[in-house]
């Protein structure tokens, strides 16, 4: 685990299918496919939110109906059962609306521009360009997605927005000090990626970019518009790299050389060369996961994990912990068992 500037990848013949769904096949797993995304986003809970099909249950249990559980999972909503349970229920079977925040908006404008800046030719690559993108990218982003014009309704004299963009271009300018988009030629960008595992679990996701070396070699990586997190944390940083790993590795069958999560807030670098174990132990972590979540789904109990970041949470009139009360659970349970297990905390590796 590294952390500065990113080096040793050249631009090198892409190996991953561009802007379609690829025909790839692996020996022992479901491949699902590649593509290109034109969103900024992660794929929907809707998405998220389908059927996955029958599940076997013990014939002796009584069973008074059986919830349809989700059918994926992506970094984000594992990311969201592991810190709070009633969370995931809230984003993935309630569908509450959640109100757009200013750091998470300036990320998806921070992302598009950095994206589109690979669109011009390597040497016009510059900073000036990168932040002329902005204004464009902005009102591309506020035209998709109207509610994001709420963020500066109560701001007239447009003052807080001017900052809130000289912030962005902060952020765009400081990438430069940290990656040469003049010497890079991305194998792909905002890369949809969806692998489905031999036990039914389907995992998808978004990656930022993913280049290729001439010898063949895979690197990951993920931009961050917050800042690099202390050592002692890394490790739930990287899981979303690792996620994304494990499912390039199902679909190639070909482990990334390399993992890298660029933070723009604090201008530092993070990088991790992960091994086949790695991925494994990811697998294997991912699926105690997900069983958890059917269980949850199948049962209605959704418990909420209090933490430091309750306080940002946009949920806080439905849940118990701040005296609300959920809205109806919205899919049929089973009943329950003599001995419910207790949903324990499940954290990054």
């Amino acid at each position: 685990m590294v952390c500065g500037r990113g080096r040793g990848f050249r631009p090198g013949t892409p190996v991953f299918a561009h802007r379609r769904r690829g025909g790839l096949s692996v020996p022992g797993r479901k491949v699902v496919g590649m593509e290109t995304s034109t969103e900024d986003v992660e794929p929907s809970a809707t998405a998220e939110g389908v059927a996955a099909g029958p599940r076997e249950r013990a014939a002796e249990l009584p069973v008074v109906a059986t919830a349809i559980p989700p059918a994926s999972l992506s970094p984000s909503r594992a990311s969201d059962f592991m810190q709070c349970p009633l969370l995931y229920r809230f984003r993935v079977i309630d569908r509450l609306p959640e109100k757009p925040s200013e750091a998470a908006t300036r990320g998806t404008l921070v992302h598009a521009v950095l994206e589109r800046l690979f669109d011009a030719p390597a040497a016009e690559r510059t900073a000036p360009r990168a932040k002329s993108l902005i204004p464009g990218q902005w009102d591309r982003l506020r035209e998709s997605r109207p509610e994001i014009r709420e963020l500066f309704a109560d701001d007239p004299e447009g003052e807080r927005l001017a900052g809130w963009l000289a912030e962005a271009e902060r952020l765009v300018e400081r990438w430069f000090t940290l990656e040469d988009p003049t010497r890079l030629e991305p194998a792909e960008r905002e890369l949809f990626v969806e692998a489905e595992l031999d036990s039914g679990l389907r995992l998808r996701g978004i990656i930022d970019r993913v280049d290729v070396a001439p010898t063949g070699e895979v690197r990951i990586v993920d931009y961050k518009t917050g800042k690099a997190p202390r050592p002692e944390y890394a490790e739930g940083a990287l899981f979303q790299m690792k996620f994304y790993a494990l499912v390039v590795w199902r679909l190639k069958n070909v482990v990334p050389r390399r993992l890298q999560l660029v933070y723009l807030g604090s201008g530092e670098v993070l990088t991790y060369d992960p091994v086949l174990a790695d991925l494994e132990r990811v697998e294997r972590k991912l699926l105690a996961l997900w069983e958890a979540i059917r269980t949850a789904t199948e049962s209605g109990d959704w418990r909420p994990r209090p933490t430091k970041l309750c306080g940002w949470c946009d949920h806080q009139a439905h849940c118990p912990e701040f005296g609300g009360t959920p809205p109806p659970y919205p899919l049929p349970v089973r009943a329950p068992e003599a001995q419910p297990g207790a949903q324990g905390r499940m954290g990054p590796d």
